[in-house]
């Protein structure tokens, strides 16, 4: 579809296809921007992103989603506070590296839900970097990929985010979780094989109207504790490397920065002890540890909303849900819920119900399975 839409406004098929997928998150919210550890994995909704070369210096891109159409001159480029910043965003990172980047004509589609919490941003700039990278033939590694993407974001977007989102996408692999050490980008692959039950999302259809602010404003608080805790041991230098008993010791139990770091310092722990769940089978376990997270989520990090909460404690006593929490920044997009697959269409409708006659709003809800990251899906030529 996306050939046909690139032939129509650009009069010629794409040089190149590639696809990157949107990310969930099982465990590790907002821990990546703490140096902590993260357990996302990839899904089956994805960005698709087709692009040709030009022989000039103009770039001009194409959403579908939006139906727009925005030109660039290579060496006129800048922020525009809209999606094209998730592109030219990347182009930009490319030129600080000494790249000559060219003139090109792109096209993007796909079905990640925007502002659900599944990182459509970050699958865009993977897309974008790993088309760019093949049809250039920059030689860079996945990693330096996903670092491009990450300051893209940071740069042209304004938003502080942690690595975590990037390299779901762009290191993805089918029925498995990524466990990620944010700080040495460390990762190790967990099976996730639900047997009999199913990952559903239900989207509250609440946008970040708080989230980009807020974000920044915890990433602000954690280092607050950082400061206080690295008084007291020096060798703290992030979150990551702090206990609970030094926490105590170093910040005001009664003060904001304790529950946030609290949260932080916690929500680590918890997901190391996930991965063992993981490696032994114990999904039960992993399950109730999602409902911890919410609570935290909700209680000390204050980053949930009142729909988010009503979704989560909907299922809570449910024996046919392992887990529930918000998933993503907050102050709205999705939970996270894994259900057991014959009743999952019973519970969406008993949940779709409550939430029209509570919010008097309408439940999105995604049945996703676990898919590869970033990669090539089409190829006019071999190089």
């Amino acid at each position: 579809m996306i050939n046909l839409t690139f032939s129509n406004r650009f009069g010629s098929t794409p040089d190149i296809i590639v696809r990157s997928p949107g990310r969930i998150n099982l465990l590790g919210e907002h821990t990546d921007y703490n140096d902590g550890f993260v357990l996302p994995a990839a899904i089956n909704r994805a960005v698709y992103c087709a692009v040709s070369l030009r022989n000039d210096h103009i770039i001009s891109l194409y959403a579908k989603e939006f139906d727009e159409q925005h030109l660039f001159h290579v060496d006129e480029i800048g922020p525009s506070g809209n999606w094209t910043d998730y592109v030219i965003g990347v182009v930009d990172q490319l030129i600080k590296r000494g790249v000559s980047v060219k003139g090109f004509n792109l096209v993007l589609d796909g079905d990640i839900p925007i502002g659900a919490g599944l990182s459509s941003s970050a699958a865009v700039e993977c897309a974008v970097v790993y088309a760019l990278d093949s049809l250039l033939d920059l030689g860079l590694d996945k990693i330096d990929m996903v670092k491009i993407a990450q300051k893209a974001e940071h740069q042209y977007a304004g938003v502080l985010c942690g690595i975590m989102d990037q390299f779901a996408s762009m290191f993805g692999k089918e029925n498995q979780v990524i466990s990620l050490d944010c700080r040495s980008l460390d990762y190790e692959y967990f099976p996730f094989l639900l047997e009999g039950y199913q990952v559903v999302l239900f989207d509250t259809m609440v946008k970040h109207n708080l989230a980009s602010s807020e974000y920044n404003l915890r990433r602000q608080q954690c280092e607050l504790g950082v400061q206080a805790i690295n008084k007291n041991f020096p060798f703290v230098k992030s979150l990551r490397d702090a206990t609970v008993d030094m926490l105590n010791e170093s910040v005001d139990q009664h003060h904001v920065v304790y529950a946030r770091c609290l949260y932080v310092i916690q929500e680590n722990e918890r997901l190391q002890t996930a991965c063992v769940d993981l490696k032994e089978g114990r999904m039960k376990e992993f399950g109730a540890k999602m409902f911890e997270t919410h609570k935290g989520l909700s209680e000390l990090y204050q980053v949930s909303c009142k729909e988010l909460d009503f979704l989560v404690n909907q299922l809570k006593d449910d024996p046919n849900v392992l887990g529930a929490r918000m998933m993503g920044g907050g102050f709205g997009g999705c939970t996270i819920n894994l259900i057991k697959g014959t009743a999952v269409d019973d519970i969406i409708h008993t949940i779709s119900e409550n939430y029209l006659r509570v919010f008097n709003a309408n439940l999105k809800t995604y049945k996703v399975s676990l898919q590869g990251g970033t990669s090539i899906i089409e190829r006019k030529i071999s190089k």
